[in-house]
C-alpha cells in the first residue's frame, strides 16, 4: 500500500474555521485526523496551544521539533518546520548542524539542555542527569512546557507514519497560514 491508509477528507467547518482563527491552514495531518471529528477538534486546541502558549523562545521549540523529524525521519515535519524554524531565526547553518548538535559550535548551553531532553524523550527516558540540566536553565513551567513539545513532537511523526499522511501535492510548507 503505497497512498494514505486513511482518507484526506475535508475538515469540518467548525474545526476548519477554528484552525483559520489560530492562524493555521487545513494541512494533510488535519485532514487525515478529520476522520475522527471530535479528536481533531482536541488536536487543533492542544497543538496550538503548545505552538502559540509558551514563555520559551518559537526558535527553541523549533529545534526540538526539527531534531526530533530528523531523529524519527518524518519528511512531512521536516518540511513544514524546517520552513518554520527559519521563520523564528534559526539559521540554515544550525539547520544543516542539528544532526549532529552535540558537537556543533552554534548552540547555547540552555538550547544543549533541550536537545538533550529532546533526544531523552525520543528515547522513552529521561535520565536524572538530563533533567537536571534542563532545570539549571528552565523553571518548572518552562519545563513543562518543553516536556509537552517534545512529547506532541515524538507523537506527530509516529501519527503521520502510522496514517502514511503525504505531504501536501500544493506545496505547502508549513501548517500556518
Amino acid at each position: 500500500m503505497s497512498g494514505p491508509r486513511v482518507p484526506l477528507l475535508e475538515m469540518p467547518a467548525e474545526a476548519e474555521a477554528r484552525l483559520a482563527a489560530l492562524g493555521g491552514r487545513p494541512v494533510n495531518l488535519y485532514r487525515a485526523l478529520a476522520n475522527q471529528p471530535e479528536l481533531l477538534s482536541a488536536w487543533i486546541e492542544f497543538a496550538w496551544a503548545v505552538r502559540l502558549r509558551p514563555r520559551t523562545s518559537r526558535r527553541l521549540r523549533e529545534l526540538m521539533i526539527v531534531l526530533g523529524a530528523l531523529r524519527l525521519d518524518c519528511a512531512y515535519e521536516l518540511t513544514h518546520h524546517r520552513h518554520l524554524a527559519v521563520t523564528h531565526g534559526v539559521s540554515k547553518e544550525e539547520l544543516e548542524a542539528l544532526s549532529e548538535w552535540r558537537t556543533a559550535r552554534f548552540f547555547s548551553a540552555p538550547e544543549q539542555a533541550a536537545l538533550a531532553f529532546m533526544e531523552a524523550m525520543l528515547q522513552g527516558t529521561v535520565p536524572d542527569a538530563v533533567a537536571g540540566e534542563l532545570a539549571a536553565h528552565f523553571d518548572a513551567a518552562e519545563r513543562v512546557e518543553l516536556a509537552l513539545t517534545a512529547g506532541l513532537y515524538c507523537m506527530v511523526p509516529r501519527v503521520l507514519d502510522a496514517l502514511r499522511v503525504p505531504l501536501e501535492s500544493d506545496g505547502t510548507t508549513s501548517p500556518e497560514g
